[in-house]
């Protein structure tokens, strides 16, 4: 069984075809796929997708969630008196529901900068916090802030916070960091672009602390490229990782599903098929 780790299944362009989308992942072997929030609104939306699926007919993946806020989005957060109290209410809210299994996606983003940089830390570290009282792992965007997520990974690692780095690109610093925490990082089709320079990560990654992506509907791998990235396509991220780490395809699988699975505790948060 292959595991798609983070993909955004209640972003627009699945909204035509998701039974579709689904059914072709599942013919492609992937067994369980990660739905993952954006805000809370998303969050809600997340969660229905998981109850629906979990009384849904068998035969298509397992779909779980997450709940978070991006740091794309903290920045169109409230700001009044209470206004940070309520927001964390409502995602802890959010965070119990049945299927969800993880909080995120957060973290920091200094491409884009669509939220200011003072404001992305700010709910960075609340969120951390309030994984870390759950007891949840925390799944963390990282887009040119590598030299900020060093830091801020050895002190979540210190607090005994769980996570996973997805689409990582290959920092060797922040790898080392994020390993030094017990952290996990996650590889996504970016891996198959000709322009990748994370291929010693890739290597150097022990077999049990790293599982694979699509972040559909974004990033789709070579031979997909340009084309809406879909659950089904997390095997061509899979056959490049094994050909990088000399590793046979089945070895990857079966270790990452095991990885992935043990990280997201599926069966403890069982709530979806």
């Amino acid at each position: 069984m292959i595991i798609d780790t983070h993909c955004h299944l209640t972003a627009p362009p699945f909204e035509d075809d998701l039974d579709e989308v689904l059914t072709r992942a599942a013919e492609a072997g992937v067994g369980a796929v990660v739905s993952i929030a954006s805000d809370l609104e998303d969050a809600e939306h997340v969660e229905a997708l998981c109850a629906r699926a979990a009384h849904a007919d068998a035969g298509g993946p397992r779909i779980f969630g997450t709940a978070g806020i991006h740091p794309h989005q903290v920045g169109e957060l409230p700001t009044g008196a209470g206004a940070k109290d309520e927001v964390l209410a409502l995602l802890r809210e959010r965070l119990s529901a049945p299927g969800t299994v993880a909080l995120g996606e957060c973290g920091l983003d200094f491409h884009y900068d669509f939220s200011p940089r003072d404001v992305q830390f700010r709910w960075f570290e609340c969120q951390l916090e309030l994984a870390g009282e759950l007891g949840l792992p925390v799944v963390v965007h990282c887009r040119e802030a590598e030299a900020e997520m060093t830091s801020i990974v050895r002190s979540a690692g210190e607090a005994g916070v769980r996570g996973v780095l997805h689409c990582f690109p290959g920092d060797l610093s922040l790898l080392e960091a994020a390993m030094d925490a017990g952290w996990y990082v996650s590889f996504t089709g970016i891996v198959t672009f000709r322009s990748f320079r994370g291929d010693e990560a890739v290597r150097a990654v022990p077999s049990d602390r790293y599982f694979v992506e699509t972040d559909g509907p974004y990033l789709a791998p070579i031979p997909h490229r340009g084309r809406r990235n879909e659950p089904a396509f997390v095997r061509h991220t899979i056959e490049r990782v094994a050909e990088l780490r000399g590793e046979p395809v089945e070895g990857v699988i079966e270790r990452t599903t095991r990885t992935a699975e043990a990280f997201f505790g599926f069966e403890a948060r069982s709530g979806a098929r």
